[in-house]
């Protein structure tokens, strides 16, 4: 039986821009880093390209964001496997240690005339609006808006993936942790390293426009999953109803007394297996029961994600 193949990122506009010489480079970069880091990069990059779109960016600054978050993790190639892949909790020692991966890439980047132009991805995607983020703890009016829009990319894809340090989280279960970051603290804390934070007390980690846009872009996705599943049932349904062809023919074959129809009735249920599928004579009822099995499951799934755009809907920022 095939398997259903989907790709949750690939509704995006990467291949409307002109990228390849450029992006064929920083790809190559890419290669150094670790393939879960890769993948999320990667992930990082069509969701970014996915909300300039909703924002109504420019190509070319579209063009130019999408390549920032390409190369926005690129410095965790010099952070230790042991932290950087480590399955639990971070130290405090260590997640200093993490936190170098900003200033890493930035200068990654900044030492490579090629990549110069894009050292924004790198240091940027952890400044908070309200100054809580790092490296430099930076405040709205000072976080570029590149910056501001791979954060929040990058919030969704590390929350929502399979890591191998964690467990897979749901999608409107993310973008509600997401949304808890462009609300103000309720209370500014009273050490002396946050004071600073009363001045923007106002304030979230994240833009609440590109948040906004985060939720269409998610809305969007879990539409096209539900017509890939849509379109995988379809064909779940048409195998269904060959091998219940087969089955019809089997059981007039074994009541048929006459060798001559037993014969006819074999030809015809040979005719509707698939050999490159692995079917026979003697196992048809055996995929006939995974094909019905995989349908309620997919069917549950569609009615699962259904629900999941109900409860987006409902989410306010």
């Amino acid at each position: 039986m095939k398997k259903e193949v989907f790709d949750f990122y690939s509704p995006t506009a990467l291949k409307s821009y002109n990228l390849d010489k450029t992006m064929q480079y920083q790809l190559n970069i890419l290669g150094s880093l670790d393939i879960f880091t890769r993948k999320h990069c990667e992930n990082v990059a069509n969701i970014t390209c996915r909300l300039c779109e909703r924002l109504h960016c420019t190509s070319g600054f579209t063009e130019y964001c999408i390549i920032c978050a390409y190369l926005h993790d690129i410095g965790k190639q010099f952070i230790p496997p042991e932290i950087l892949q480590k399955p639990g909790k971070l130290t405090d020692e260590e997640y200093e240690i993490m936190k170098t991966h900003t200033t890493i890439g930035y200068k990654i980047c900044m030492d490579d005339p090629k990549l110069r132009p894009y050292s924004a991805g790198p240091l940027y995607h952890h400044e908070a609006l309200n100054g809580s983020g790092y490296p430099k703890g930076l405040t709205k009016k000072d976080i570029p808006y590149e910056g501001q829009i791979i954060r929040v990319a990058d919030e969704y894809d590390a929350i929502v993936s399979k890591r191998q340090y964690k467990s897979h989280v749901g999608i409107s279960d993310t973008l509600k942790i997401i949304i808890e970051n462009t609300k103000p603290f309720e209370q500014v804390p009273a050490s002396s390293a946050l004071q600073e934070l009363s001045l923007n007390a106002k304030l979230g980690k994240d833009n609440p426009v590109i948040v906004k846009a985060l939720i269409g872009v998610v809305i969007e996705d879990i539409q096209y999953e539900i017509y890939c599943v849509h379109k995988y049932v379809k064909s779940l349904e048409d195998n269904i109803k060959r091998l219940k062809t087969v089955e019809k023919y089997d059981k007039k074959r074994n009541q048929s007394k006459s060798k001559r129809k037993k014969e006819y009735y074999l030809s015809g249920m040979e005719e509707c297996l698939l050999d490159n599928e692995g079917e026979t004579i003697e196992n048809y009822l055996d995929v006939l029961q995974e094909y019905q099995e995989a349908r309620r499951a997919k069917k549950a799934q569609i009615e699962h994600l259904y629900h999941e755009i109900s409860v987006i809907k409902k989410l306010k920022i």
